[in-house]
């Protein structure tokens, strides 16, 4: 089982690099903070013996000064830590950038940042990522992908000032090849890139954001879509939902459609939940899944990968609801009810056993309901 040590844990690319590390089943790796960073010889303790140190710090924003000192400084001091390491890791990989060396403050000191890593190990594996984009980006620092998320899930839209085109690559398949992982479903270590123009991303999005606004899902005919489409979801969470469904009435009785999927189909099912039992406990990397309750109570419970805080929806047959699973976050379903709980559930692919993306992780209980404050 790989052992993996990583600065920069705490950043966009840093907890996808965890998340994806968890769903191999690793185990958590080793952590190095800025303060860890300043002390080489705490440093050299906590990554003797990992087979894989990931330099996943830097400094992208800012003064340029501070942009361009801050990337040197943070590969000097993890170098003089390797210098003084007695067991050494088996392999140092160094998130760099596209940009290396392009004449910037941030090209050039990525640049340089790789120089002072491969003087102290020349194997260094020197990884040049391009636009990385994903859920849980931070808007207006980490992609213009994100941006463009957050301004309309906010109910904004996006302003295009410079018709470029971009190469964007997927976060879990930039961390997939960082950690070494097999190549396959859902992540490819091969890092396959989409190359679109800036107004034909905002285009694109504002299409998922308009589609979605009621619930329906809108066309995904490839990889890059379904990726897209779950980033524009991550920023809509947990504010969008429950979605609310029309009933309609007849003398027959009651109808809700509960799912329309433009240019797809994926699949359907229906359970029954016993009294207080629970369904889930896992969480997806790139699978669409959508509950719906049709009969009874439930309690939809759902928190992200990493964090503590655990999101709950009540839920009840009585005033049926959809609320979509986002990626990476570990979700379950518990019947509040006295009678059988009757769910009915969609994902946007036929369930592969061979290739579930289904990553078992308990949610966990919400934290208590603060006590109301004593009169007097």
């Amino acid at each position: 089982m790989t052992r993996v040590a990583v600065t920069g844990a705490g950043g966009f690319l840093g907890w996808h690099v965890r998340v994806l590390a968890r769903a191999l089943g690793w185990p958590e790796p080793v952590v190095l903070t800025r303060a860890d960073l300043t002390d080489p010889a705490t440093v050299a303790t906590r990554i003797a013996g990992v087979d894989r140190l990931l330099h996943l710090a830097g400094v992208n924003r800012g003064d340029p000064a501070e942009v361009a000192a801050g990337n040197v400084r943070l590969a000097a001091a993890l170098a003089r830590g390797l210098e003084r390491c007695p067991e050494p890791p088996g392999a140092v990989v160094y998130a760099n950038s596209t940009q290396a060396g392009n004449g910037t403050p941030y090209g050039d000191a990525k640049a340089v940042a790789a120089a002072t890593l491969a003087a102290v190990r020349p194997d260094l594996v020197d990884l040049r990522l391009p636009n990385l984009y994903g859920e849980h980006g931070l808007p207006y620092y980490n992609s213009v992908v994100a941006t463009f998320c957050r301004l309309l899930a906010e109910g904004g839209r996006p302003e295009v000032h410079d018709d470029r085109e971009l190469t964007l690559v997927h976060v879990t398949d930039a961390a997939a090849r960082l950690l070494g992982a097999p190549a396959g479903h859902p992540w490819d270590a091969g890092m396959p890139g989409l190359r679109i123009g800036v107004r034909d991303l905002a285009a694109l999005l504002t299409g998922f954001a308009g589609t979605y606004h009621t619930g329906e899902v809108p066309d995904l005919p490839d990889r890059h879509a379904v990726r897209l489409f779950n980033t524009y979801r991550s920023h809509c969470f947990p504010a969008h939902y429950p979605v609310p469904l029309t009933r309609r009435a007849d003398a027959r009785g009651e109808l809700v459609e509960t799912v329309r999927v433009h240019g797809g189909g994926g699949q359907t099912f229906c359970s029954t939940t016993r009294p207080a039992a629970v369904r889930g406990e896992h969480f997806h990397l790139a699978k669409l899944e959508r509950f719906c309750v049709l009969r009874g109570s439930a309690e939809i419970r759902l928190r992200r990968v990493g964090d503590d805080t655990v999101v709950r929806f009540p839920v009840s047959g009585d005033e049926p609801v959809v609320v979509d699973m986002p990626t990476m976050w570990a979700h379950h379903i518990v019947n509040t009810g006295p009678d059988d709980l009757l769910t009915l559930f969609w994902t946007n692919e036929v369930f592969d056993p061979g290739r579930p993306d289904t990553w078992p992780e308990p949610v966990g209980q919400p934290a208590p309901e603060p006590a109301p404050a004593l009169a007097g």
